[in-house]
């Protein structure tokens, strides 16, 4: 147990100073150990403090560079959707005006329905395809041709308006992102090292995935298609109502010049009607007038007639009552010679008269047919004038022409 509690062995001096000389040295080598650590912390903080202020300094003027951007773009998509809403409502304007004229059709199209219908009612040799009927089926015609350009005029501005309606769609969209992008990269530049809500977005920030972000250029590319577009649509719809305001001042015309010619072929056909009326009636007159002149001869006849059958009984009975003579008295003497000469005489006189007699009744029959035929012309006549001078010319007068 001695041996077990014997002191440790003692260390000789070179000993103890080679101990301490190692533990001078570790201490010295940690030392400079701590002390390079130190310096080049120092250099890495300093490095990483520049490089960090110049990262941020460079990521701030690439923000406020994509602001400008973002400002460029919404400027010229700002005058573009300025423009084509402009655009849009001059061609709602349009559409207005092509429906007024569409609408203004009608009026015209159901008068020469009517007037055609109205002319149908005509009878008789009046009844007849002349130039006013011609001018109605043209006039017909125009009206239903101007009715379909119209109409598809109508549906191409409809059209127009939809395309330009779907580019300021495109517009809007593009430009509420760019204010909601521009809104974004505002806050993103002004956000400091100190700013009190950093620790909040950083916290819900989502890094874009890489595959779901596009180019600069395909960013710029996408406004200038929705730019194109709509300055497209904005030369098309310029084109459309160039066309529009030119197809209303042609169609007005048209439809004005046939309504003229119509209207001067009436009144043209009214005036021949009044002189056709007018020398019918003047013949009806010189007919009424042989009518009374033609029964004053057949009444002189009768009369004339009548008197002969005095002298032809007279004749006939001195005759009769000589045929009674006696014996040799039976002599045709002069007188006997005379009385059959006055018999044969009378009796030839009274049967030209009969005969003249029965002539003039003719003659009265066929003026009497005249009388009544030329009377029903009149009235057919007077019937077609009431129908083109009253009717149709009425039908027509309210109508008028306008450019829309």
């Amino acid at each position: 147990m001695s041996r077990l509690m014997e002191p440790p062995t003692k260390f000789f001096p070179p000993e103890w100073r080679r101990a301490n000389q190692i533990m001078y040295d570790s201490a010295e080598a940690e030392r400079a150990r701590s002390e390079r650590l130190s310096a080049e912390s120092r250099r890495l903080m300093e490095e990483s403090d520049k490089i960090s202020k110049r990262m941020q300094l460079d990521a701030k003027q690439k923000l406020e560079q994509r602001i400008n951007d973002i400002k460029f773009w919404r400027t010229e998509l700002d005058r573009k959707l300025e423009e084509t809403v402009q655009e849009i409502e001059n061609l709602i304007t349009c559409k207005s005006r092509v429906e007024r004229a569409l609408e203004s059709c009608s009026e015209p199209l159901r008068v020469v329905l009517q007037c055609l219908a109205e002319r149908q009612r005509r009878v008789s040799t009046d009844l007849v395809h002349d130039e006013v009927e011609q001018e109605l089926m043209k006039e017909k015609e125009v009206i239903e041709g101007v009715t379909s350009l119209l109409q598809r005029t109508l549906e191409q501005t409809n059209e127009q308006i939809r395309l330009n309606r779907s580019a300021k769609y495109y517009l809007e969209k593009d430009l509420r992102d760019k204010f909601q992008a521009e809104r974004i990269d505002d806050f993103c530049s002004v956000l400091t090292n100190t700013s009190p809500s950093i620790d909040n977005v950083t916290k819900h920030m989502e890094l874009a995935v890489p595959g779901a972000t596009v180019t600069p250029e395909e960013w710029e590319t996408f406004s200038n298609i929705n730019i194109v577009k709509a300055e497209r649509e904005k030369n098309n719809a310029l084109s459309l109502r160039a066309l529009v305001e030119s197809l209303l001042d042609q169609t007005a015309g048209d439809m004005r010049r046939q309504h003229g010619a119509t209207s001067m072929a009436l009144r043209l056909q009214v005036q021949e009607k009044k002189r056709a009326k007018g020398h019918l009636e003047d013949h009806l007159a010189e007919v009424l007038s042989e009518v009374t002149s033609q029964e004053r001869n057949l009444e002189a006849l009768r009369v004339a007639i009548a008197d002969k059958e005095g002298p032809l009984k007279v004749a006939q009975a001195r005759l009769s009552a000589r045929g009674q003579r006696p014996s040799a008295e039976l002599c045709h003497d002069p007188a006997q010679v005379r009385l059959l000469s006055e018999v044969k005489e009378l009796t030839a006189h009274i049967k030209r008269l009969q005969e003249v007699q029965a002539q003039s009744e003719m003659e009265l029959r066929a003026l009497t047919h005249s009388q009544l035929a030329l009377e029903e012309e009149i009235q057919i006549k007077s019937h077609s004038l009431y129908i083109d001078e009253v009717i149709c010319t009425q039908l027509r007068q309210p109508v008028s022409i306008h450019s829309f």
